[in-house]
């Protein structure tokens, strides 16, 4: 196998900086240090990977023999950074046209004086910087795309509930959304991907509805990526996912992973890990599109259509879709199925509002209101695993203290985005060895826990 071929395979779907690249190869591919460059410049002339500056102009819509081109300011990059081989540096233009940041798609709203290109205001982008800084004279290394697999299964209710366990409910939704991933490469006369909302309810077993989808697409030799807003959600669905398809390569990504490199047909990710994806999926879920951070973040939702090759699939999950998604569902222009119940039949619980003062007079009162601590008992005493939510996580301690000496022998635990320990804190409580847990809404969603 040739070094451009290594290199195209390791890099297959993915949207590097620099320095990315060079990590990825020495965990990968360390033969390949010293000449993987020229590699790059086979693959680029071979039409099989673009290279462009990271903050820069759009690059062209097609890579014929009058745009083998980099663009506004690769020059200046490849003989600063990259040292890439003399063609490639020979049609380089001037970097005054720098428009976005072609990684995140962000207007560049920094300058700073730079080693790499010696410029006194060399723009980077801001808004992905904690991925690495983007720069207008980093090298941005991207697979070109590929047709997406058609996927042509269709789903048996019987076998559907038989295989996966679904319901009715849950078998006629992931129904309707397989005859949508067979037909969308008819109606697709855009150049985005096709898209389709499974609207369900809390509780409706929407992971369970994506497991028939995520079989039709790896049965046809196509590549499927999960995204979900959370790191604690992506830790919730890895398992369910590795045991529903145990003969595939799931890669598991979000911040701090180990699975960095892992390149398997079958991808789990938080949104932000999106941004180091190109064009590498023939079919992108987004659960709990309505969440944050995903939710009204530009940078998010370019990075997730980034991802999806431009003749795929969306599918989009979630139990409260944002108005304008709704209003598109009332016009009849998005495809969609709604699931209205739960998986078990039983109906959503209503929720009842109890008065109380602030967190913040609470504690400066060092007591907790009698009625609070009379619906927690309710449900100690009933054995129930208890979720206690504040806005602010510098509530969470004081509430802690006041609540352990309220209830001195149920064991009490705290987390929150900034806990080192909150994966083992959750295991725990998941576990019945914490029965009440004090967090932020970093756990609202997409945790499944007994009682």
């Amino acid at each position: 196998e040739s070094d451009s071929e290594q290199l195209l395979r390791a890099v297959a779907g993915r949207s590097l900086l620099e320095p990315e690249v060079e990590a990825l190869l020495v965990e990968e591919l360390p033969e390949l240090g010293g000449c993987w460059r020229q590699a790059a410049q086979l693959a680029y002339l071979q039409e099989r990977l673009l290279l462009t500056a990271a903050v820069g102009n759009a690059p062209p819509a097609a890579h014929g023999a009058r745009a083998r081109q980099l663009p506004a300011g690769a020059g200046v990059m490849m003989r600063a950074a990259a040292k890439l081989p003399h063609v490639l540096r020979r049609g380089a233009v001037a970097r005054r046209a720098v428009s976005r940041c072609l990684r995140c798609g962000s207007v560049p709203t920094g300058r700073t004086a730079c080693a790499a290109c010696g410029l006194m205001g060399c723009a980077y982008c801001e808004a992905c910087l904690a991925l690495g800084r983007s720069r207008a004279c980093a090298l941005l290394l991207r697979s070109a795309a590929l047709p997406a697999m058609r996927c042509t299964a269709a789903l048996d209710p019987a076998g559907a509930a038989g295989r996966w366990g679904l319901s009715p409910a849950q078998a006629g939704a992931a129904g309707a959304a397989l005859g949508f991933l067979a037909e969308a490469r008819k109606r697709s006369a855009s150049t985005c991907p096709e898209r389709f909302l499974l609207w369900a309810v809390t509780g409706a077993g929407k992971t369970e509805m994506i497991f028939p989808l995520l079989e039709a697409v790896l049965a046809a030799g196509g590549r499927a990526l999960v995204a979900t807003p959370r790191r604690d959600v992506v830790l919730e669905l890895a398992p369910r996912l590795a045991q529903a398809f145990p003969a595939e390569v799931l890669a598991v990504l979000y911040g701090g992973s180990a699975d960095r490199w892992v390149s398997g047909r079958l991808t789990l990710a938080t949104t932000h890990q999106l941004l180091r994806f190109h064009q590498g999926y023939d079919l992108v879920i987004i659960d709990e599109l309505d969440a944050y951070p995903y939710h009204n973040d530009p940078m998010l939702v370019y990075a997730a259509e980034q991802a999806c090759k431009v003749d795929g699939s969306f599918i989009y999950l979630s139990a409260t879709p944002p108005q304008e998604m709704q209003r598109l569902v009332r016009l009849g222009k998005l495809p969609h199925a709604r699931v209205p119940v739960r998986f078990h039949g039983h109906p959503l619980p209503i929720p009842q509002h109890l008065s109380i003062p602030s967190v913040l007079t609470c504690l400066k009162r060092g007591s907790l209101p009698r009625s609070l601590i009379q619906n927690l008992q309710k449900s100690l005493e009933r054995k129930a695993q208890i979720f206690l939510f504040v806005s602010r996580i510098a509530h969470i301690e004081g509430l802690l203290i006041l609540l352990r000496r309220s209830f001195p022998g149920v064991v009490i635990e705290g987390t929150s985005s900034k806990d080192s320990f909150r994966a083992e804190k959750v295991t725990a409580f998941r576990n019945r060895i914490i029965s009440l847990l004090v967090t932020t809404t970093i756990l609202e969603r997409g945790v499944t826990v007994p009682r």
